[in-house]
Protein backbone atom coordinates (compact mmCIF):
# COMPACT_ATOMS: atom_id res chain seq x y z
CA UNK A 1 0.00 0.00 0.00
CA UNK A 2 1.43 3.37 -1.09
CA UNK A 3 -0.25 5.78 1.27
CA UNK A 4 -0.83 9.50 0.98
CA UNK A 5 -2.12 11.24 4.12
CA UNK A 6 -4.49 14.20 3.86
CA UNK A 7 -3.97 16.08 7.10
CA UNK A 8 -1.18 16.55 9.62
CA UNK A 9 -3.12 16.89 12.86
CA UNK A 10 -2.94 14.85 16.04
CA UNK A 11 -4.41 11.62 14.64
CA UNK A 12 -2.13 11.69 11.58
CA UNK A 13 0.91 12.21 13.79
CA UNK A 14 -0.25 9.42 16.08
CA UNK A 15 -0.42 7.10 13.07
CA UNK A 16 3.00 8.17 11.78
CA UNK A 17 4.56 7.10 15.08
CA UNK A 18 3.65 3.46 14.32
CA UNK A 19 3.80 3.34 10.51
CA UNK A 20 6.96 1.24 10.61
CA UNK A 21 5.04 -1.55 12.37
CA UNK A 22 2.66 -2.11 9.42
CA UNK A 23 4.23 -4.70 7.07
CA UNK A 24 4.05 -3.71 3.41
CA UNK A 25 3.01 -0.11 4.09
CA UNK A 26 4.82 2.84 2.56
CA UNK A 27 3.82 6.40 3.45
CA UNK A 28 4.75 8.36 0.35
CA UNK A 29 3.16 11.79 0.78
CA UNK A 30 1.54 14.31 3.10
CA UNK A 31 -1.05 16.94 2.19
CA UNK A 32 -1.04 20.19 4.13
CA UNK A 33 -1.99 23.85 3.81
CA UNK A 34 0.49 26.36 2.44
CA UNK A 35 0.80 28.09 5.80
CA UNK A 36 1.83 24.78 7.42
CA UNK A 37 4.12 23.65 4.61
CA UNK A 38 7.40 24.32 6.43
CA UNK A 39 6.43 22.40 9.57
CA UNK A 40 4.97 19.59 7.44
CA UNK A 41 8.24 19.23 5.53
CA UNK A 42 9.98 18.88 8.88
CA UNK A 43 7.45 16.18 9.80
CA UNK A 44 8.05 14.44 6.46
CA UNK A 45 11.80 14.50 7.03
CA UNK A 46 11.33 13.08 10.53
CA UNK A 47 9.45 10.05 9.17
CA UNK A 48 11.23 9.61 5.86
CA UNK A 49 8.31 10.72 3.69
CA UNK A 50 9.31 11.76 0.20
CA UNK A 51 6.66 14.28 -0.87
CA UNK A 52 4.66 17.14 0.61
CA UNK A 53 1.71 18.59 -1.30
CA UNK A 54 -0.33 21.73 -0.71
CA UNK A 55 -2.79 20.96 -3.53
CA UNK A 56 -5.03 17.91 -3.29
CA UNK A 57 -5.33 17.36 -7.05
CA UNK A 58 -1.56 17.01 -7.28
CA UNK A 59 -1.53 14.42 -4.52
CA UNK A 60 -4.27 12.48 -6.33
CA UNK A 61 -2.18 12.49 -9.52
CA UNK A 62 0.88 11.13 -7.70
CA UNK A 63 1.96 7.50 -7.36
CA UNK A 64 0.00 6.84 -4.15
CA UNK A 65 -2.68 4.14 -4.43
CA UNK A 66 -4.47 4.85 -1.13
CA UNK A 67 -5.54 8.08 0.58
CA UNK A 68 -5.89 8.34 4.35
CA UNK A 69 -8.31 11.18 5.12
CA UNK A 70 -7.26 12.49 8.54
CA UNK A 71 -9.00 15.87 8.41
CA UNK A 72 -11.80 17.54 10.43
CA UNK A 73 -15.12 15.67 10.29
CA UNK A 74 -16.91 17.94 7.82
CA UNK A 75 -14.17 17.44 5.20
CA UNK A 76 -14.25 13.63 5.19
CA UNK A 77 -16.91 13.31 2.50
CA UNK A 78 -15.42 15.78 0.02
CA UNK A 79 -11.87 14.45 0.22
CA UNK A 80 -12.92 10.78 0.18
CA UNK A 81 -15.21 11.32 -2.80
CA UNK A 82 -12.53 13.08 -4.84
CA UNK A 83 -10.05 10.30 -4.03
CA UNK A 84 -12.48 7.57 -5.13
CA UNK A 85 -13.26 9.49 -8.31
CA UNK A 86 -9.51 9.58 -8.97
CA UNK A 87 -9.33 5.78 -8.64
CA UNK A 88 -7.67 5.67 -5.21
CA UNK A 89 -8.52 3.37 -2.32
CA UNK A 90 -9.60 5.37 0.73
CA UNK A 91 -9.25 5.12 4.50
CA UNK A 92 -11.41 7.71 6.31
CA UNK A 93 -10.88 8.62 9.94
CA UNK A 94 -13.89 8.19 12.18
CA UNK A 95 -16.59 9.43 12.03
CA UNK A 96 -16.94 8.20 8.45
CA UNK A 97 -19.04 11.12 7.18
CA UNK A 98 -21.32 13.78 8.61
CA UNK A 99 -24.49 11.86 7.76
CA UNK A 100 -25.90 8.74 6.14
CA UNK A 101 -26.56 10.41 2.77
CA UNK A 102 -22.85 11.10 2.36
CA UNK A 103 -21.96 7.62 3.62
CA UNK A 104 -24.20 5.97 1.02
CA UNK A 105 -22.77 8.08 -1.80
CA UNK A 106 -19.21 7.03 -0.91
CA UNK A 107 -20.22 3.38 -0.50
CA UNK A 108 -21.96 3.27 -3.87
CA UNK A 109 -19.04 4.96 -5.58
CA UNK A 110 -16.46 2.57 -4.10
CA UNK A 111 -18.50 -0.50 -5.09
CA UNK A 112 -19.10 0.86 -8.58
CA UNK A 113 -15.37 1.43 -9.12
CA UNK A 114 -14.33 -1.74 -7.19
CA UNK A 115 -12.20 0.26 -4.79
CA UNK A 116 -11.47 -0.32 -1.11
CA UNK A 117 -13.13 2.06 1.34
CA UNK A 118 -12.59 1.81 5.09
CA UNK A 119 -13.54 3.76 8.18
CA UNK A 120 -10.58 3.93 10.53
CA UNK A 121 -12.28 3.00 13.79
CA UNK A 122 -9.89 1.02 15.97
CA UNK A 123 -12.53 -0.81 18.02
CA UNK A 124 -13.59 -3.31 15.35
CA UNK A 125 -10.08 -4.61 14.71
CA UNK A 126 -8.80 -5.09 18.25
CA UNK A 127 -8.42 -8.75 19.32
CA UNK A 128 -10.17 -8.06 22.63
CA UNK A 129 -13.27 -6.83 20.79
CA UNK A 130 -13.39 -10.03 18.76
CA UNK A 131 -12.89 -12.02 21.98
CA UNK A 132 -15.81 -10.22 23.63
CA UNK A 133 -18.03 -11.12 20.70
CA UNK A 134 -17.01 -14.77 21.04
CA UNK A 135 -17.68 -14.66 24.81
CA UNK A 136 -21.23 -13.28 24.76
CA UNK A 137 -22.85 -16.72 24.82
CA UNK A 138 -21.24 -17.36 28.23
CA UNK A 139 -23.36 -14.57 29.71
CA UNK A 140 -26.67 -16.20 28.81
CA UNK A 141 -29.49 -13.93 27.65
CA UNK A 142 -28.30 -10.34 27.53
CA UNK A 143 -30.38 -7.96 29.68
CA UNK A 144 -28.48 -4.67 30.13
CA UNK A 145 -25.52 -3.07 28.32
CA UNK A 146 -23.77 0.07 29.54
CA UNK A 147 -20.94 1.95 27.83
CA UNK A 148 -19.45 5.16 29.24
CA UNK A 149 -16.71 7.12 27.43
CA UNK A 150 -16.50 10.50 29.19
CA UNK A 151 -13.43 12.66 28.75
CA UNK A 152 -13.28 16.36 29.56
CA UNK A 153 -12.11 18.20 26.46
CA UNK A 154 -9.44 20.87 26.77
CA UNK A 155 -11.38 22.68 24.03
CA UNK A 156 -14.48 22.87 26.23
CA UNK A 157 -12.94 25.65 28.31
CA UNK A 158 -12.48 27.71 25.15
CA UNK A 159 -16.04 26.85 24.09
CA UNK A 160 -17.44 28.15 27.40
CA UNK A 161 -15.55 31.40 26.81
CA UNK A 162 -17.13 31.81 23.37
CA UNK A 163 -14.41 30.40 21.12
CA UNK A 164 -15.89 27.65 18.93
CA UNK A 165 -13.30 25.14 17.72
CA UNK A 166 -14.16 22.26 15.33
CA UNK A 167 -14.79 19.80 18.18
CA UNK A 168 -17.84 21.84 19.24
CA UNK A 169 -18.79 23.42 15.92
CA UNK A 170 -22.00 22.30 14.15
CA UNK A 171 -20.48 23.66 10.94
CA UNK A 172 -17.59 21.22 11.35
CA UNK A 173 -19.82 18.23 12.25
CA UNK A 174 -18.60 18.30 15.83
CA UNK A 175 -20.14 17.21 19.11
CA UNK A 176 -19.89 14.35 21.57
CA UNK A 177 -21.87 11.83 19.52
CA UNK A 178 -19.65 12.34 16.47
CA UNK A 179 -16.48 12.13 18.52
CA UNK A 180 -16.15 9.75 21.46
CA UNK A 181 -19.66 8.29 21.52
CA UNK A 182 -19.22 7.08 17.94
CA UNK A 183 -16.78 4.51 19.36
CA UNK A 184 -19.48 3.29 21.75
CA UNK A 185 -21.91 3.01 18.85
CA UNK A 186 -19.46 0.94 16.80
CA UNK A 187 -18.84 -1.22 19.89
CA UNK A 188 -22.54 -1.93 20.50
CA UNK A 189 -23.60 -2.39 16.87
CA UNK A 190 -20.53 -4.53 16.22
CA UNK A 191 -21.56 -6.86 19.06
CA UNK A 192 -25.34 -6.86 18.76
CA UNK A 193 -26.29 -5.62 15.28
CA UNK A 194 -29.10 -3.22 14.42
CA UNK A 195 -31.39 -2.16 17.28
CA UNK A 196 -35.16 -2.04 16.91
CA UNK A 197 -35.29 1.57 18.12
CA UNK A 198 -32.87 4.28 19.16
CA UNK A 199 -33.08 7.68 20.81
CA UNK A 200 -30.47 10.31 21.65
CA UNK A 201 -30.73 12.43 24.81
CA UNK A 202 -28.08 15.15 24.50
CA UNK A 203 -26.94 18.07 26.61
CA UNK A 204 -26.97 20.85 24.02
CA UNK A 205 -25.09 24.14 24.26
CA UNK A 206 -25.21 26.62 21.38
CA UNK A 207 -26.58 24.04 18.97
CA UNK A 208 -24.11 21.23 19.67
CA UNK A 209 -24.10 18.24 22.01
CA UNK A 210 -21.36 18.58 24.58
CA UNK A 211 -22.45 15.26 26.08
CA UNK A 212 -25.33 12.82 25.75
CA UNK A 213 -26.78 9.35 26.16
CA UNK A 214 -27.78 7.25 23.16
CA UNK A 215 -30.29 4.51 23.98
CA UNK A 216 -30.41 1.45 21.72
CA UNK A 217 -33.43 -0.78 22.26
CA UNK A 218 -33.04 -4.40 21.20
CA UNK A 219 -35.73 -7.07 21.25
CA UNK A 220 -34.91 -8.38 24.71
CA UNK A 221 -32.51 -5.86 26.24
CA UNK A 222 -31.58 -2.20 26.53
CA UNK A 223 -28.22 -0.59 25.77
CA UNK A 224 -27.10 2.86 26.97
CA UNK A 225 -24.15 4.66 25.38
CA UNK A 226 -22.78 7.66 27.25
CA UNK A 227 -20.35 10.06 25.61
CA UNK A 228 -19.23 13.28 27.29
CA UNK A 229 -16.76 16.04 26.44
CA UNK A 230 -17.97 18.45 29.15
CA UNK A 231 -17.27 16.21 32.15
CA UNK A 232 -15.24 13.14 32.96
CA UNK A 233 -15.60 9.70 34.52
CA UNK A 234 -13.64 6.47 34.63
CA UNK A 235 -14.60 4.37 31.60
CA UNK A 236 -16.96 1.52 32.39
CA UNK A 237 -18.31 -1.05 29.94
CA UNK A 238 -20.70 -3.67 31.31
CA UNK A 239 -22.62 -6.41 29.52
CA UNK A 240 -25.05 -8.13 31.89
CA UNK A 241 -26.73 -11.46 31.18
CA UNK A 242 -28.78 -13.93 33.18
CA UNK A 243 -25.73 -16.20 33.63
CA UNK A 244 -23.09 -13.61 34.40
CA UNK A 245 -21.58 -10.31 33.34
CA UNK A 246 -18.60 -8.85 31.51
CA UNK A 247 -16.81 -5.75 32.72
CA UNK A 248 -14.21 -3.68 30.87
CA UNK A 249 -12.61 -0.56 32.33
CA UNK A 250 -11.03 0.95 29.24
CA UNK A 251 -12.62 3.07 26.53
CA UNK A 252 -14.00 1.43 23.39
CA UNK A 253 -11.26 2.79 21.12
CA UNK A 254 -8.67 0.95 23.24
CA UNK A 255 -10.83 -2.04 24.21
CA UNK A 256 -8.38 -3.30 26.80
CA UNK A 257 -8.51 -6.20 29.24
CA UNK A 258 -11.89 -7.42 30.43
CA UNK A 259 -13.24 -9.85 33.02
CA UNK A 260 -15.98 -12.45 32.68
CA UNK A 261 -17.87 -13.10 35.92
CA UNK A 262 -20.32 -15.99 36.34
CA UNK A 263 -23.05 -16.38 38.94
CA UNK A 264 -21.12 -19.13 40.73
CA UNK A 265 -18.38 -16.60 41.57
CA UNK A 266 -15.76 -17.74 39.08
CA UNK A 267 -14.02 -15.10 37.01
CA UNK A 268 -11.79 -15.15 33.93
CA UNK A 269 -9.53 -12.24 32.99
CA UNK A 270 -8.89 -11.81 29.27
CA UNK A 271 -6.45 -9.64 27.32
CA UNK A 272 -5.59 -10.65 23.76
CA UNK A 273 -4.30 -7.21 22.71
CA UNK A 274 -0.54 -7.56 22.32
CA UNK A 275 0.51 -4.68 20.07
CA UNK A 276 1.74 -1.49 21.74
CA UNK A 277 -0.64 0.86 19.90
CA UNK A 278 -4.37 0.64 19.17
CA UNK A 279 -4.02 1.72 15.51
CA UNK A 280 -1.67 -1.06 14.46
CA UNK A 281 -4.34 -3.74 14.17
CA UNK A 282 -6.66 -1.78 11.87
CA UNK A 283 -3.95 -0.74 9.43
CA UNK A 284 -2.57 -4.29 9.27
CA UNK A 285 -6.07 -5.41 8.27
CA UNK A 286 -6.45 -2.63 5.70
CA UNK A 287 -3.09 -3.51 4.17
CA UNK A 288 -3.90 -7.23 4.11
CA UNK A 289 -7.31 -6.81 2.47
CA UNK A 290 -5.98 -4.51 -0.23
CA UNK A 291 -2.96 -6.75 -0.90
CA UNK A 292 -5.15 -9.86 -1.19
CA UNK A 293 -7.93 -8.07 -3.09
CA UNK A 294 -10.52 -9.00 -0.45
CA UNK A 295 -13.20 -6.60 -1.63
CA UNK A 296 -16.10 -8.58 -0.20
CA UNK A 297 -14.54 -8.50 3.27
CA UNK A 298 -14.08 -4.76 2.92
CA UNK A 299 -17.70 -4.22 1.85
CA UNK A 300 -19.00 -6.36 4.71
CA UNK A 301 -17.27 -4.02 7.15
CA UNK A 302 -18.51 -1.07 5.10
CA UNK A 303 -22.09 -2.28 5.65
CA UNK A 304 -21.45 -2.00 9.39
CA UNK A 305 -20.18 1.56 8.90
CA UNK A 306 -23.33 2.45 6.95
CA UNK A 307 -25.51 1.15 9.79
CA UNK A 308 -23.61 3.21 12.35
CA UNK A 309 -23.94 6.27 10.12
CA UNK A 310 -27.67 5.69 9.77
CA UNK A 311 -28.18 5.48 13.55
CA UNK A 312 -26.06 8.51 14.42
CA UNK A 313 -27.68 10.64 11.72
CA UNK A 314 -31.28 9.84 12.54
CA UNK A 315 -30.81 9.95 16.31
CA UNK A 316 -28.94 13.26 16.10
CA UNK A 317 -31.46 14.94 13.80
CA UNK A 318 -34.37 13.79 15.94
CA UNK A 319 -32.61 15.35 18.93
CA UNK A 320 -32.45 18.66 17.06
CA UNK A 321 -28.75 18.73 16.18
CA UNK A 322 -28.25 19.81 12.56
CA UNK A 323 -25.01 20.32 10.72
CA UNK A 324 -24.34 22.81 7.95
CA UNK A 325 -26.67 22.48 4.91
CA UNK A 326 -28.27 19.27 6.20
CA UNK A 327 -31.81 20.65 6.09
CA UNK A 328 -31.48 21.16 2.33
CA UNK A 329 -29.65 17.97 1.47
CA UNK A 330 -31.22 15.23 3.62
Amino acid sequence: MKLGIAGTGMIARDFLSIKGQIPGLSVCALLTTKKSEVSTRELADQYGIESVFTQYDKLLKSCVDTIYVALPNHLHFKFAKEALEAGKHVIVEKPFTSNEREANILSNLAREKKLFLFEAVTTLYLPNFKKIKDSLSKLGDIKIVQCNFSQYSSRYDSFKQGQVLPAFDPGSSGGALMDINIYNLHYAVGLFGEPERFEYYPNIERGIDTSGILILSYKNFQCSLTGAKDCTSPPVYKIQGDKGYLIQETTANVCGAFTLMSHDGTSVAVNDNHENHRMIYEFIEFQKMIQNNQLESCYEILNHTLLVSKIQTRARLKAGIHFQDEAENL
